[in-house]
């Protein structure tokens, strides 16, 4: 007696389309659970260009829906438009205000920020004074002007995933003329938010 096989076609992966500031803890994360999702980062630096954040965003959700795949995003509230482009994909995004706080949570965040801080995490540090002249221009005492107004530090936070980036931070630091402390950071609170999201799709 002959057996039909009835071939077993895997569902497609949920799509997150994201900033890659955490890459390497959000890669680490979908592969530890074991989740479904492919990851499509975008520049972190795309945060002080709001007209490329835009486009990008929309072009990127705009090709997996021709493709028919459905998305997540995940990003903070990055954009003054972030909710209407949402919507106009029919997807939302991870809750949180910005990535530091889906990595710190809301607590701890506010409390390093009132004490003065500024995060840093290695994605940024890597390639923290190109980025800032590009965006404030090339005058030291200008850059250091607007972080002095509003920071007493620079604090770097130091992930599972994190290489050693001591020197690219304290380099960082120097460029802005602010003392440098570190933070060791689990990924509980990232892998919840990112957990949440996933499982709204």
């Amino acid at each position: 007696m002959a057996f039909r096989t009835i071939p077993i076609v895997s569902e497609k992966p949920l799509v997150m389309v994201g900033c890659g500031i955490l890459h390497k803890e959000v890669d680490f994360l979908i592969k530890k659970n074991g989740w479904n999702v492919e990851t499509q980062f975008l520049a972190s630096s795309l945060h002080n260009y709001f007209d490329r954040l835009y486009s990008e965003l929309n072009e990127s959700l705009a090709f997996n829906e021709s493709k028919g795949r459905e998305t997540v995003v995940f990003y903070g509230a990055c954009h003054p438009r972030m909710d209407d482009i949402l919507t106009k994909h029919h997807t939302h995004r991870t809750q949180g205000q910005n990535c530091i706080v889906m990595l710190l949570g809301f607590d701890t965040f506010m409390e390093e920020l009132s004490n003065g801080a500024y995060f840093l995490v290695e994605d940024w540090a890597l390639t923290w004074e190109p980025m800032l002249t590009e965006c404030f221009g090339k005058n030291v005492s200008v850059v250091r002007e607007i972080f002095h107004s509003s920071h007493k530090m620079i604090m770097a936070l130091r992930t599972p995933c994190s290489t050693d980036f001591t020197a690219a931070a304290q380099a960082a630091a120097d460029f802005v003329d602010l003392p440098l402390v570190w933070r060791d950071v689990s990924l509980d609170h990232l892998e919840s938010v990112l957990a949440q999201a996933i499982a709204q799709k």
